[in-house]
């Protein structure tokens, strides 16, 4: 006699981002950087080095809650207090609003 087939669902999390001030929103899956998910929603966050030197991509968010995908990224902690964050490296833990200049790309 088998065993009874049972199944696990694994649910990944999901947070809203907003740009601001287009009022777009696209979702980022936990593990996701910002700027990834923004690029997979057919959005283009300005970037260039991906790697969170380079502050190309720096820009403002007046809510939520992020961490980051390296241990030191080139943002300074009076930047950090003021709200800034590195989207190229920055993982959501919360939904977000971002104020950053975007174009739509299609996708």
């Amino acid at each position: 006699m088998s065993a009874p087939f049972t199944t696990t669902t694994f649910t990944i999390a999901t947070f809203t981002i907003t740009i601001l001030p287009q009022g777009w929103q696209f979702t980022a899956e936990a593990g996701t950087t910002v700027l990834a998910a923004a690029e997979l929603a057919g959005i283009r966050l300005l970037s260039s080095c991906r790697n969170g030197t380079c502050r190309t991509c720096l820009c403002h968010m007046p809510e939520g809650k992020i961490r980051y995908t390296v241990d030191w990224p080139g943002i300074s902690p009076d930047e950090r207090l003021d709200g800034y964050i590195l989207p190229c490296v920055a993982v959501a833990e919360s939904d977000l609003t971002v104020q950053a200049r975007a174009v739509r790309t299609g996708v």
